[in-house]
């Protein structure tokens, strides 16, 4: 049975999150339709682009993605500490960056004096859309509607595109979010489709590398009509930091030479068609974080299928499903043994 999304995401336990959705109907997100031998693939442009777009309006950022052919991955980053600092006004503005927003705002924001039914009407407005600022519901709510509004209009269908809502993990720990990220960015390796980090295209690794070269050649997508709209500012991704903490941070908890260290290591591991070469010398996370060599690179395969809603370490997961009302707990520690579905207490 499902869960209420309430009780799978909560940003006091943990910011980061890792979400997936998948198309329904055999319809196609990207990629190329051999049967009838259509493109869709500047429809990888059009995640990419709303994911930065909703960033900039939102307090959540953007840690890794991965565009695929009927799927995507997003990690994400509710950004507390960013939310806490909005005004009003700012609530007002960026809620209405999405929405068509409320008379009452549109009076209190052109300086227009309220009476005391309208101030409490708009406290209740502010506070309301302040919460869903930092709601991933939301942010995935805003993304999910207008790709498929899109899709249905160029496909010249009705009905749904999405599988379903997104699933989602929270990520509690460090070793869960590395794992998650390098599973994310490891994609396209992964189902065959690329052979270095660098033609890994419409994944957040790849942007990361070509943002060090400034040479480097953006993925050419088929051009679709142009919007007329003013274009909306698009936010970057979020930071490597380097800080020793999950939560003590305002980024991504690693240094971004150890992470690349570390995928370079993990994609030339996973590769199927050749066996490389794996120095023997471990990547310098791995042996901060104390996780061993093969149970890091069987998360890097398989994190999806190795755990249900959370990840991170067994007493996290498990304090994190009791906290929810949970009874049951699947998955591993990142450094540990796979464990079987044990119930709690």
């Amino acid at each position: 049975m499902t869960s209420a999304r309430r009780m799978l995401i909560d940003a006091n336990t943990t910011p980061f999150y890792h979400v997936i959705n998948r198309c329904v109907r055999r319809a196609f997100l990207c990629g190329e339709d051999k049967l009838t031998g259509r493109s869709y693939e500047h429809r990888r442009g059009w995640i990419v682009d709303k994911i930065k777009a909703l960033s900039a309006i939102f307090c959540i950022d953007i840690c890794a993605y991965a565009v695929m052919n009927n799927h995507y991955h997003l990690v994400l980053k509710i950004d507390v500490e960013e939310a806490k600092t909005l005004s009003p006004k700012e609530v007002i503005s960026r809620w209405c960056q999405i929405t068509k927003g409320h008379a009452i705002a549109t009076k209190y924001m052109n300086g227009d004096a309220l009476i005391d039914g309208e101030r409490m009407l708009l406290d209740g407005l502010i506070t309301e859309w302040h919460e869903r600022l930092s709601s991933i519901s939301w942010f995935m709510r805003c993304l999910n509607e207008e790709i498929a509004r899109k899709a249905n209009r160029e496909d010249e269908c009705k009905g749904a595109f999405w599988e379903g809502r997104f699933k989602s993990q929270a990520l509690l720990d460090e070793q869960a979010l590395l794992a998650c990220m390098m599973y994310v960015d490891l994609n396209p390796i992964r189902a065959g489709i690329a052979d270095s980090l660098q033609s890994s295209d419409f994944t957040s690794i790849q942007e990361r590398l070509n943002a060090l070269s400034p040479n480097s050649i953006t993925p050419q997508i088929t051009k679709t009509p142009v919007d007329n709209s003013q274009p909306t500012p698009h936010k970057s991704l979020a930071k490597f930091d380097g800080a020793t903490h999950l939560h003590r941070q305002t980024g991504i908890p690693f240094h971004f030479a150890d992470y690349l260290e570390l995928i370079d290591w993990t994609g030339r591991a996973i590769r199927h068609d050749k066996k490389g070469f794996i120095d023997n010398q471990r990547p310098k996370l791995l042996n901060e974080l104390g996780i061993a060599s093969d149970a890091w690179l069987s998360s890097a395969k398989d994190f999806r299928r190795q755990y249900s809603g959370i990840s991170g370490r067994w007493d996290a997961m498990c304090a994190f499903k009791l906290q929810q009302g949970g009874k049951w707990c699947r998955g591993k520690s990142s450094s540990e043994a796979l464990h079987p579905n044990q119930p709690l207490g």
